[in-house]
Formats: structure tokens, C-alpha cells, sequence
């Protein structure tokens, strides 16, 4: 079954509920709908965790967490999905949605090189975050109803998979 399926990944409740950057939400990360994987809450949390992989802002785990509760999703699968964008994905991903940034602005994608320094990155990013962020953001939305609707299609799939075979297996047994 598809929740099975999902819930082998996923983190524990425990490690959530006592992961320090998570103690602004109180007693809300508490409320067992947050806990609770159906078709709703797991297609919704993809949307979330999509999401928020794809912007780029610190502290992204934060954010899906808080979007979990406020939208009454699944709150591990929403904070296991930011980390589509990780140290090894980053780069490319971050690269892409400045392209799709730069395409929906109509400005030239720069290939400039920059320092690694703190100042290097600042000014490299004073000078790209319009199509960076504008990109992240319609990439991220595009992606996280994709990821939705995946989500809802193959769950729906799966369940009339199981009671085909159930049928099927019970009309075997009457004959």
C-alpha cells in the first residue's frame, strides 16, 4: 500500500517533536493530523516540501515545518522533501530556477565567475536574486502541484489496484 510505502522514509515523530528549531510551534506540532498519512495530508505535504525545496532561503526545513501545521498536512513527509535540495543537488537546481527566472524576465543569463568569499556571494547575489527568486518561486509552485497531483493519482491507483486483487481474489475462492 502506498502509506507503507511512504512511511519506511520517513522520519521519526519523536526526533521531530524534539528537533530544537521546531519548539516555536508549540503545542500545535502536537495534533495528531500532523502525524496522520492519507491521501490528503501526504499529497498536500509533497506540495509543501516541494515547495520549500525549491526557494532559497536558510533554514528551509523551518519553513515546510510551519507550512505543515498552518496547512494541516503531513508534517514529517513536508520536512523529509525539502531535502530534494541538497549540498550535491543545490547547484543545479538553484542554477535552473535562475534560468527559468531569467527567461520569464527576459534578461540574459550572466556566466560570470565570483569570489567564495562572504562579499563575493553577497554581490554575486545582490546582482541575481530578482530571476533567482522569481524562478524558485514558479518552479516551486509548478513542481509542488505536480508533486500533488502525482501524490493523489498514485494513491488512487494503488487503492483500486488492492481491491481489484481482493475482488478478484475473493471471486477466486467462490469458485
Amino acid at each position: 500500500m502506498a502509506r507503507k510505502l511512504i512511511q519506511r522514509y520517513l522520519p521519526d515523530p519523536g526526533t521531530i517533536k524534539g528537533n530544537r528549531h521546531l519548539r516555536f510551534l508549540g503545542s500545535a506540532i502536537h495534533d495528531a493530523n500532523l502525524w496522520h498519512l492519507n491521501r490528503r495530508s501526504a499529497a498536500s505535504a509533497f506540495f509543501v516540501g516541494v515547495f520549500c525545496a525549491f526557494i532559497p532561503i536558510p533554514f528551509q526545513m523551518v519553513v515546510a515545518a510551519a507550512l505543515a501545521v498552518m496547512f494541516r498536512c503531513n508534517l514529517p513527509l513536508s520536512v523529509a522533501l525539502v531535502w530534494i535540495t541538497n549540498p550535491v543537488t543545490m547547484p543545479a537546481i538553484f542554477y535552473f530556477t535562475y534560468k527559468v527566472g531569467c527567461y520569464i524576465l527576459d534578461v540574459p543569463v550572466s556566466e560570470t565567475s565570483f569570489e567564495l568569499t562572504v562579499h563575493g556571494v553577497g554581490v554575486e547575489l545582490a546582482r541575481i536574486w530578482k530571476p533567482l527568486y522569481l524562478g524558485s518561486l514558479i518552479t516551486g509552485i509548478i513542481g509542488g502541484f505536480a508533486g500533488y497531483l502525482l501524490i493523489r493519482l498514485y494513491w488512487r491507483w494503488n487503492v483500486v489496484h488492492h481491491w481489484r486483487q481482493r475482488r478478484k481474489r475473493s471471486s477466486s475462492k467462490l469458485s
